[in-house]
C-alpha cells in the first residue's frame, strides 16, 4: 500500500483530499494542529500533530517522516489575511510565509529522495491568487507564487526521475479557510467551489498515464462571486 503524507488534514480541502485517498486505497499521514487518528475512523489513517508555522514544530516533524517510505506528499496546509500591508502584524506575516511556503520548502527536502525513488508525486495546493495581483493579497499571493515557482523549478529539477510535480490552483473554495476573514464564498452552486471538485482533480492527477503530468491545474468557478460578512 502506497503512502501519501497531506498537510492541512483536520479542515476543509486537506480533509477531503484525505478522504479521497483513504477510498483509493492509499495509506494517509495527515499533519495539522488539531488532529487525531479518529478524525477519519480509517485503519489506514494516522494523524500526526504539527504546528507548520512553527519551525521547531515544523523540524520535528520532518525528523519523524524522514525514514517514512512515502510515496506521495500534498503541500495543502496554508492560510491568509488579506488586509493593508501595513495593518499586518509582524508575526502574522513570518506565520504566512513559515505556514504557506517554508515548511512545505523542508517537507519536500526530506522526503524528495523517497519521492524519486517511488516514481511518486509532489503536489503544492497553491491559489488563483498565485497567478494574478489583488489588493489585500500581497503576502499571501508572493507566498503562493513562490510556492508555484518552486513546483515549476522542481518539475524541470526532476524530469529525469519518475517524478511527478503539479500546482493546483483553486479559486474561491467552500470550506474553513474564510471562517476568520472578512468575506466567504458565495451561497450560489456555480460561483464557488467545492472541497470535492479539487479532490476531483487530484483523482485524475495521480490516475492518469504515469508517462503524462499536468503540472499545472487551475479550477476556477463558472461564475464570480462573492459574500462579505456583516460586521
Amino acid at each position: 500500500m502506497k503512502t501519501a503524507v497531506v498537510t492541512g488534514a483536520s479542515s476543509g480541502i486537506g480533509k477531503e483530499l484525505c478522504r479521497r485517498l483513504l477510498s483509493l486505497n492509499y495509506s494517509v499521514i495527515g499533519i495539522s494542529r488539531n488532529i487525531d487518528t479518529n478524525s477519519f475512523n480509517h485503519e489506514n489513517f494516522k494523524a500526526l500533530k504539527a504546528d507548520l508555522s512553527d519551525m521547531n514544530s515544523t523540524l520535528l516533524t520532518c525528523e519523524e517522516l524522514k525514514d517514512k517510505s512515502v510515496h506521495m506528499l500534498i503541500n495543502c496546509a496554508g492560510f491568509g489575511k488579506f488586509e493593508p500591508h501595513e495593518e499586518l502584524s509582524s508575526k502574522t506575516i513570518t506565520d504566512m510565509v513559515f505556514l504557506n511556503l517554508t515548511a512545505p520548502l523542508l517537507l519536500t527536502n526530506t522526503l524528495l529522495r523517497d519521492l524519486k525513488k517511488s516514481n511518486g508525486y509532489l503536489i503544492n495546493i497553491n491559489s488563483i491568487e498565485a497567478l494574478r495581483a489583488s489588493k489585500f493579497a500581497g503576502v499571501y499571493s508572493a507566498t503562493k507564487a513562490a510556492l508555484k515557482a518552486f513546483g515549476d523549478s522542481l518539475f524541470e529539477e526532476t524530469r529525469k526521475s519518475g517524478l511527478s510535480v503539479t500546482n493546483i490552483n483553486p479559486d474561491m473554495t467552500q470550506s474553513t479557510f474564510y471562517d476568520e476573514l472578512r468575506f466567504t464564498t458565495s451561497q450560489k452552486e456555480d460561483e464557488k467551489l467545492l472541497t470535492q471538485d479539487i479532490a476531483d482533480a487530484l483523482e485524475h492527477i495521480i490516475t492518469m498515464r504515469k508517462g503524462a503530468v499536468v503540472s499545472e491545474y487551475t479550477i476556477r468557478s463558472l461564475r464570480f462571486g462573492i459574500s462579505k460578512k456583516k460586521l
